[in-house]
């Protein structure tokens, strides 16, 4: 059976990590160059001094000019990281989902089940040696984008935590692909044909993804709030790399004035007509900025429940293919 499933997936296994040297082959220059320039912009050491407490306004703006620097030269490869993102997705539609619609569709599953190789035996092997491979794949995806991701996540403010690079590092590569692998096998079970079957993978995968990362990830701690006046001297103490969910400018009976906003006056600051800064808006003596955010902290907490919650998800589609695999005529 070991065999069998070897000779039925080879090429797919030679095509995938021909893809893989291809992708490293593509990346890894880029990730050289990035590494290079953070390097000689002096920012490793401006990332560690922003994560302190005594930071000087001049330090604070030096940093800043080099991180606007590394980001105006290296900004467009976000757009790369948002292609990067689908590749668990690929796995589930090529590997998982002809899985057993092809068997099916072609009507080879009835030679295999009927020459002593059981429906279960079969599936668990099957299933099993898939995903082993898929996730020592996944493992090496998501080691080389960390490493590779590592200097546009220290140059952007949200940090680890902002959406798309949190997606692309850690351990959440791996829940994702064992997830769209499951849910390519399940679906092959219920629609016995590739192309449905990988439609449904496709639109399932993009719709639980959208859901967690929408509804349920800024939701895995409680957030904090943070706030500070609307007058000061210089900007307000915000640490790098916190995951910003809503901010606004709230009257002191805590009334929000202005959505998605905030508003930093000198002191005393008064515009050409005489009216105090932020007036226009109905602002009150008192009023001030407010933040509701996570903190950059819980990134590697965040990373493991995400992908506990899809290798739960990952487990169950895996059960209920079984089950299903045992009804098929």
């Amino acid at each position: 059976m070991i065999w069998l499933t070897w000779r039925q997936h080879r090429k797919q296994a030679f095509y995938t990590l021909l893809g893989f040297v291809v992708l490293a082959a593509v990346l890894v220059p880029i990730g050289l160059s990035m590494r290079s320039t953070f390097a000689d912009l002096g920012l490793a050491d401006c990332a560690r001094q922003l994560s302190g407490t005594n930071v000087t306004d001049a330090d604070r703006q030096a940093c800043d000019a080099g991180f606007h620097r590394f980001t105006n030269q290296y900004g467009s490869l976000n757009l790369v990281a948002v292609l990067l993102i689908t590749l668990p997705v690929l796995v589930g539609l090529f590997w998982g989902a002809p899985l057993v619609a092809r068997e099916v569709e072609q009507g080879t599953h009835r030679f295999v089940w009927t020459q002593g190789v059981g429906r279960n035996r079969w599936a668990l092997v099957k299933f099993g040696l898939v995903g082993a491979s898929v996730l020592v794949l996944a493992i090496g995806y998501g080691l080389g984008m960390s490493w590779w991701v590592d200097p546009l996540t220290q140059a952007a403010f949200e940090g680890r935590l902002g959406m798309i690079v949190f997606d692309l590092q850690g351990i959440v590569p791996i829940g994702y692909t064992l997830f769209a692998v499951a849910l390519g096998i399940f679906a092959g079970t219920v629609w016995k044909r590739m192309l449905p079957a990988m439609g449904i993978t496709l639109a399932g995968f993009i719709g639980v993804r959208a859901a967690v990362e929408i509804l349920a990830r800024p939701h895995y701690q409680p957030a904090r709030t943070q706030t500070f006046p609307i007058e000061g001297e210089g900007p307000p103490e915000i640490n790098r790399g916190d995951w910003i969910l809503t901010q606004g400018v709230r009257n002191p009976d805590g009334t929000m004035i202005a959505e998605d906003t905030r508003i930093q006056c000198p002191p005393g600051g008064k515009g050409p007509d005489g009216r105090a800064c932020g007036a226009e808006l109905g602002i009150e003596p008192g009023a001030y900025n407010w933040q509701l955010y996570q903190p950059a902290d819980r990134f590697w907490l965040f990373q493991g429940i995400e992908t506990g919650i899809f290798v739960a998800l990952a487990l169950l589609l895996l059960y209920l293919a079984v089950r299903r695999v045992r009804r098929i005529a």
